[in-house]
């Protein structure tokens, strides 16, 4: 272990001198990663379709390569899961990182190169280690061992070839180092089960007599496991357990909603909560500074960004921003373009800027309404989808609706809570909730992990209100006619809440 920690405070104080270097002179990280990428995929079929051998600069770049969605480069990753390769980045891609769905599939498959795993992934895990340390001297995070909440992965052979398809975490747990098997808990068999009600009780059997001081993953899941290891050991707080713990590294969902449930179970004013943007396409910001709400933007990982002011995401021809021209005040959308391939690929995620020396930002929503308060990122063709389903079963017929999260307490689960507006009410509606739950487990995956067996969510909570109402609510927030809508889904309750309180 001593040799452990020795390599790491090795690596850590490089990994600041570098971080300190790309803080100094982004728009030169940034430059060089723009034509480093633009040089290595010179020779593929995407890069010969848009002539990347012409590209001398970002301007030609715009010019040359339009903005992407997932839809824009499905048929090139279909082709990359059939074995195809040299398509849209030059070395050879057998990962695919398993994300929530699209308007037409279940699930999204990000392709995951090596470079990725090594450049960004990686690279960003030892970053998210380097800062906590360099900011937290006496750390004791070493001297015991990092648990970490995962996913699961499969694996297909094509034409002899072994392909990975997983969550990113699995995916990353995979790859990790041999001597990561040292400083971390519970073993990989465990880790990669994909069984979840299961593996939650094996996680809690293999590290309640474990030396925990850190924790990494998703809130919700984490929060799950907690929960079910304070209740096998009849604990009151995780300290009990875990008394060195000291720091729980999150993302993937806003952490807000869970703080308080986080603080009540570890219970301690030295409990750090740090949080990361780390999503399938790419580890993109690290919190920097403590009790900050923003995170250092990470500017040398094989990712080159473009910035799309969100009020002009619908113009035919919308002009991105690169990071010399940003501001603090405009929301923007985030465009990437990434050593595994995604070019100029719209990721759906809106941020703001809160300084500019250095370049830190916050994650201020989607470019679509959603719902991914637990992570399971339900957007709205998702709903609709459903509910026409749940409609045509039950003779049902819909005026208006809306739906936003209801968090999980001590005492409940989260769920799902729609008002919805019939103009022909289902004769049952609890035969209603189930068929457009069972709609949405097919229609995303990510909402079906969440739901099984009620562990993270619970079914919907469909509540019917008066006709008019949603015309009435709109009319007396003066938001009736021209462009205005009813907001299908949101991740607050703040219109539910005012929809319920307006009805009462």
């Amino acid at each position: 272990m001593a040799l452990i920690n020795s390599l790491l405070s090795w690596v850590i104080k490089k990994r600041i001198h570098q971080i300190e270097l790309f803080i100094k002179y982004p728009f030169d990280v940034q430059n060089e990663w723009f034509n480093k990428l633009i040089y290595s995929a010179k020779d593929t079929e995407w890069g010969l379709k848009y002539n990347y051998q012409s590209i001398k600069d970002i301007s030609q770049f715009r010019e040359n390569v339009p903005i992407n969605t997932y839809e824009d480069l499905k048929p090139y990753i279909d082709r990359l899961r059939k074995g195809e390769q040299n398509i849209l980045w030059n070395s050879d891609i057998t990962w695919f990182a398993k994300s929530s769905g699209t308007t037409s599939d279940k699930s999204k498959y990000i392709p995951v190169s090596i470079e990725a795993l090594e450049d960004c992934h990686f690279k960003g895990g030892t970053d998210m280690l380097s800062i906590y340390c360099n900011n937290n001297p006496d750390t004791h995070i070493f001297d015991g061992k990092g648990l970490a909440m995962g996913g699961s992965h499969k694996i297909s052979e094509i034409n002899n070839e072994l392909y990975y398809t997983g969550d990113l975490s699995a995916i990353l747990m995979q790859n990790l180092p041999f001597w990561a098997e040292f400083i971390r808990v519970p073993n990989m068999d465990i880790a990669l089960m994909q069984e979840w009600e299961s593996k939650i009780e094996k996680i809690t059997n293999a590290t309640i007599n474990s030396n925990v001081t850190n924790l990494s993953g998703v809130p919700s899941w984490v929060l799950l496991l907690i929960k079910n290891i304070l209740k096998k050991t009849k604990k009151s707080n995780i300290l009990e357990v875990w008394p060195n713990l000291e720091v729980f590294f999150h993302g993937g969902v806003n952490f807000t909603p869970y703080r308080k449930q986080f603080q009540k179970l570890i219970p301690s004013d030295d409990i750090i909560f740090f949080e990361t943007y780390n999503a399938s396409e790419g580890f993109f910001g690290i919190q920097d500074r403590q009790g900050s709400n923003d995170m250092l933007l990470m500017l040398d990982y094989g990712i080159y960004y473009e910035f799309l002011p969100v009020e002009h995401l619908h113009d035919e021809h919308p002009k991105t921003l690169t990071l010399e021209e940003v501001d603090t005040k405009t929301n923007y959308a985030l465009i990437i373009s990434t050593n595994a391939g995604l070019w100029r690929y719209l990721i759906g995620d809106t941020i703001k800027f809160t300084t500019l020396n250095p370049f830190r930002i916050q994650i201020t929503g989607r470019t679509k309404n959603f719902i991914n308060a637990f992570g399971e990122e339900l957007i709205i063709d998702n709903s609709e989808k459903a509910l026409k389903i749940a409609c045509d079963k039950t003779n049902a017929v819909i005026s208006e609706y809306t739906g936003a999260p209801k968090y999980s307490n001590d005492k409940e689960t989260g769920a799902h809570e729609w008002l919805i507006e019939f103009e022909n009410s289902p004769d049952n509606m609890e035969y209603f909730t189930e068929v457009f739950d069972n709609a949405l487990k097919s229609l995303n995956s990510d909402y079906e992990a969440k739901r099984y067996k009620d562990m993270i969510l619970s079914k919907p909570i469909i509540r019917a209100v008066p006709k008019n109402t949603f015309y009435i609510w709109m009319k007396k927030r003066g938001k009736l006619g021209g462009q205005n809508k009813v907001p299908r889904l949101s991740n607050n309750r703040k219109y539910l809440e005012e929809i319920m309180n307006f009805v009462k």
